[in-house]
């Protein structure tokens, strides 16, 4: 197969999205061994060409990377245009699989796309015009593909109560935990104990929740977080530090498509307090003491069981965790593309 991947997101600061592009192309490679085409494209910025060619260095894909003054504007253009077909700069392409960015024309075998969640739609007075439209255009798209994925089973059910799409169209593909994230390695120290959050001052990240929280225990603990507030944006590289150091990691989302940072802090050790959300569950399993993230009080509560529990807590995390692979990511897109032809 050739199978042409759009890897447009990876021309900014990666954050989930990001992650799982290119943690799906890696298991992707490696599965196939060398017996399909993987194609790289997209249309992106100067400065997030630069992004793209180092992130994908190394990785025995073709590149079609196509270098243009503003990115955003010419995606957007290529959707709304409907031309020209994609084939013109790919070739021939098998499949062809966009993301929630762009919808690219063209005529493969297979079209096929991503949906990571569908809190745009379900909470739009929450977020930018620009960011519902983007994703209700995405939303559109996915109703006419050969195959839409998805990174959980929760979204999957809401993509066919939502979207009308037919459930054997939907394809589950989890996340992965790369090999960094590991009990061992480095350690950050800040010279006293720290509950470590992902979540930002994004609503539907909820920080504010673990702020309260820590409010109100005794404990002599610190908060150290990202965002607004918080460390601002921290290079992934740097994040199985942070996970280690911790006392215990907090996810108070309100909404998720899976929760990938879960998974990441149970495979580096750390004992977490995750939303009980619905939404979490499959990145939760039973390793981690679940709070109301509408509840200072119980996200307090949460956290202070943490801690005590913490070995039996780690342990679980720890098995929990090696479930998650980017190789079977890639083995059920390859699968599912096969199947599909």
């Amino acid at each position: 197969m050739r199978i042409a991947y759009d890897v447009t997101p990876l021309s900014h600061p990666r954050t989930g999205v990001g992650n799982y592009i290119l943690g799906a192309l890696k298991g992707m490679a490696e599965a196939a061994d060398g017996s399909h085409e993987l194609v790289a494209f997209g249309p992106v910025s100067i400065r997030g060409r630069k992004l793209v060619d180092s992130i994908l260095a190394g990785l025995p894909v073709e590149r079609r990377i196509a270098t243009v003054p503003f990115g955003h504007a010419v995606r957007t253009a290529w959707s709304r245009l409907g031309r020209p077909p994609a084939e013109r700069f790919l070739g021939h392409t098998d499949v062809l699989h966009f993301t929630d960015w762009m919808v690219p024309p063209g005529r493969p075998h297979v079209r096929a796309t991503m949906i990571h969640d569908l809190g745009p739609l379900r909470y739009p007075e929450r977020l930018h015009p620009r960011t519902v439209r983007m994703h209700t255009a995405t939303a559109r798209a996915a109703a006419s593909c050969d195959l839409v994925f998805t990174n959980a089973e929760y979204t999957a059910n809401d993509i066919v109560e939502r979207l009308g799409i037919p459930r054997e169209r939907v394809r589950v593909a989890y996340p992965g935990v790369d090999a960094r994230f590991r009990p061992d390695g480095e350690r950050r120290e800040i010279g006293r104990p720290y509950v470590f959050t992902t979540a930002t001052e994004d609503w539907r990240k909820n920080r504010v929740v673990v702020e309260a929280a820590l409010r109100l225990l005794e404990d002599d603990l610190t908060l150290l977080s990202l965002g607004a507030g918080g460390r601002g944006y921290v290079a992934d590289e740097e994040l199985p530090a942070l996970y280690r150091g911790a006392s215990v990691f907090a996810y108070p989302s309100r909404f998720e498509g899976f929760g990938i940072p879960v998974i990441e802090a149970m495979a580096c050790g750390v004992p977490c307090v995750v939303s009980s959300h619905p939404s979490l569950d499959e990145a939760c399993g039973d390793a981690a003491v679940r709070a109301d993230p509408e509840s200072p009080e119980a996200f307090a509560e949460a956290i202070g069981r943490a801690l005590a529990e913490g070995e039996v807590l780690v342990a679980r995390g720890h098995a929990h965790a090696a479930r998650f692979n980017w190789l079977e990511t890639g083995r059920i897109h390859l699968q599912s593309y096969a199947d599909a032809l």
